[in-house]
């Protein structure tokens, strides 16, 4: 199966069900915030869906991310 996340959007959303910030996110990929924010927009976007908490569920039920 593919997945609807390239590999950075994964780490990023794999690090958000974590509780990780924003600004840990970035720290710990070595990329800026806003970057950050971007990957995060997109999946939204993907999704179809408005906030991160949303599209964390969506992830989960499509077996794209666990937590």
């Amino acid at each position: 199966m593919n997945s609807i996340l390239t590999k950075r959007e994964k780490e990023v959303f794999d690090l958000l069900v974590r509780n990780y910030t924003t600004r840990d996110i970035a720290g710990k990929l070595n990329i800026s915030e806003k970057t950050v924010r971007n990957h995060i927009s997109n999946v939204m976007q993907k999704l179809g869906v408005k906030g991160r908490a949303s599209a964390v569920v969506e992830l989960i039920k499509l077996n794209e991310i666990s937590i």
